[in-house]
């Protein structure tokens, strides 16, 4: 069942669910803001919660609104894309075989058959980026394992509209974006890093942040510079 709550300008979309808590969520592009909320909990109780969040809603509106975000991406000769931080220039080469993304030099050459369309050149690439960050996360789990004191049952890359990655410690499972293959790979570790002490602490409290403060000091540095990186442009679909 939907319902609206307004907080001055700001609209809330409520969702009651068959859950136990409740979720409050900002979206991009413009800073939607949304509350998933628990099938029999009241409309005013969610209007108090609502509000008692206000001052974190307009913070995550406007760090979302001053979110830089790649342009269109057209999978032509010569477009910019990104790996591991650093630009390349994209090369298609068609031919008889395979479908292949190869980096060479300062090149991301695409390998695809004669006439594949831009929609499948991208699913090509986004598939090439998944499977990088699938094979650069576990050597950072095995590093960070043993001085957590802590086990990974299982990670997945998959593309995240909103979210760099996410924690389940009740499956001990950690998902990250695929979209991290585009940035320096130490923002990478550190996403693993946040993810992981996510088994260790479920929210982000104050022991959250002294874990991360121990393990690894320079943690708000990376996150400012992941934050500042253009993400992604996206269709949105309301």
């Amino acid at each position: 069942m939907a319902a609206q709550i307004q907080l001055g300008e700001i609209a809330v979309d409520v969702i009651r669910k068959d859950i136990k808590n409740v979720h409050l969520s900002v979206y991009p592009p413009a800073g939607r803001v949304r509350i998933s909320a628990p099938s029999h909990m009241h409309l005013d109780t969610i209007r108090v919660f609502a509000i008692s969040k206000l001052g974190w809603i307009k913070k995550e509106q406007k760090k979302i609104r001053e979110q830089e975000r790649e342009t269109p991406r057209e999978f032509l000769e010569r477009e910019s894309h990104y790996v591991w931080g650093k630009r390349y220039l994209l090369e298609v080469e068609e031919g008889d075989q395979p479908p292949l993304v190869a980096v060479e030099n300062r090149r991301l050459v695409l390998h695809v058959r004669p006439g594949t369309d831009p929609p499948k050149r991208e699913a090509i690439v986004e598939q090439w980026y998944r499977e990088q960050v699938k094979a650069a996360i576990p050597p950072l789990i095995a590093k960070w394992e043993p001085k957590m004191g802590v086990r990974v049952d299982r990670f997945f890359v998959q593309r995240m509209k909103i979210k760099w990655g996410r924690c389940s410690p009740t499956r001990r499972t950690i998902r990250l974006n695929t979209e991290l293959a585009k940035k320096p790979p130490e923002c990478l570790e550190y996403l693993v890093v946040h993810e992981m002490v996510h088994l260790l602490e479920p929210t982000h409290n104050q022991r959250f942040v002294a874990l991360m403060d121990r393990l690894m000091p320079h943690w708000r540095t990376l996150r400012d510079l992941l934050n500042k990186l253009p993400v992604r442009h996206e269709r949105w679909r309301f």
